[in-house]
């Protein structure tokens, strides 16, 4: 505002000697011009549209009217900005015509003028475009980071629930021996000595793994960045069936293997699905048919693809007593389908036997 009130000052000192019978009109004009700055910097439109209709009786009223008409320019579009710069053009055009300036003729006065206000209006639209421009900016920016927030939360949602997945299939079939030894010493208290040691050793073994499983998912989970916890930790593949399947035989439970599947190697993500696959149908008859025989039968090769099935007859009285969520099977087809395979369970065949098949991709 002291700026303006300055350059208003000059215009009005500098007008010629016969303009002199209006000062008292082009001082007030002054006035009122710097008294609606307040005004053009809240309503820049209506402001430039009074500020161009002063300039029709005082020249005092150009310093103001060029300020607003910048403003327009920087605030609102090019097509109202160049609106508002012919009105307030046309309006210094018809004050020219009653108040001549002696020093410049009236056409190369309308010229300068004419061009004066047109590098307004388009220093004031450059300046609107790069705000507009910056805002741009710095909104992509803000969306960039969101989206890049969003990815990793949504990597660390999958990775801890990679984590959660892999923890019930290991606590499940661990507690699920640890409740058949259990069983065992509670319902034969007069087995030999040496066999309820043995038994009490085996939980205390499971407690101890048990307890390590859940003290690393815990420290796990409560960290910000899971990430990469099941690359540091050995995960199981095909080669450990045969102390998984020791471990069900030394619980109680049965088991014959039928392995017909071709001696290749096998991707480790497979094999690490199909040890999965076979740990929850034997922690499964654990549960809901403890002592029946279960039998396995793999089968497959390279470009034919890896099956598994687990068989076991359905008992009179379904189910151990140890509890279960539910979500074993639930799970496994989850596991199964991410891998690409098929899954089917339930009763089969004339002999109402349980069966558990699974397909799996084996690429050559």
């Amino acid at each position: 505002m002291v700026a303006l009130t300055f350059i208003v000052g000059v215009t009005i000192f500098g007008l010629p000697e016969a303009a002199r019978d209006l000062l008292v009109v082009d001082i007030a004009v002054g006035v009122v011009g710097v008294a609606l700055t307040p005004v053009m910097l809240r309503w820049p439109v209506p402001a430039a549209i009074g500020l161009a209709v002063l300039t029709l009786v005082s020249p005092a009223a150009t310093p103001s009217a060029s300020a607003a008409t910048m403003l327009v320019a920087q605030s609102r579009p090019f097509r109202l900005a160049a609106l508002i710069g012919v009105g307030s053009v046309a309006c210094q055009a018809v004050q020219a015509a009653w108040r001549p300036t002696p020093s410049i003729g009236y056409w190369w006065w309308l010229a300068l003028i004419t061009v004066a206000w047109a590098a307004l209006i388009g220093w004031g639209t450059v300046m609107r475009v790069r705000r507009e421009l910056l805002i741009s900016l710095r909104e992509r920016a803000r969306r960039a980071e969101a989206d890049q927030e969003r990815r990793i939360a949504e990597a660390r949602l999958a990775e801890r629930t990679l984590i959660a997945r892999e923890m019930h299939d290991v606590l499940a079939h661990r507690l699920s021996l640890l409740a058949t030894y259990a069983g065992a010493l509670e319902y034969r208290p007069d087995a030999a000595p040496e066999k309820l040691s043995a038994a009490a050793g085996v939980i205390r073994a499971g407690v101890h793994e048990a307890l390590e499983e859940l003290r690393a998912v815990i420290t796990v989970l409560r960290d910000d960045d899971p990430v990469g916890y099941p690359e540091t930790r050995p995960q199981p593949g095909l080669h450990d069936l045969d102390r998984l399947i020791a471990e069900s035989r030394d619980a109680g439970t049965p088991v014959s293997v039928d392995d017909r599947h071709a001696d290749a190697e096998l991707p480790a993500a497979t094999g690490r699905t199909a040890y999965r696959i076979v740990q929850e149908g034997l922690t499964n008859a654990r549960k809901h048919a403890p002592g029946v025989p279960v039998t396995l039968v793999l089968d497959g090769a390279p470009g034919d693809g890896l099956r598994i099935e687990l068989r076991n007859p359905v008992p009179a009285v379904v189910g151990s007593g140890v509890p279960g969520a539910g979500m074993g099977l639930l799970g496994l087809a989850e596991r199964v389908q991410l891998a690409g395979g098929e899954i089917e369970h339930g009763p089969a065949g004339p002999s109402g036997d349980f069966r558990l098949r699974v397909e799996l991709p084996w690429p050559t």
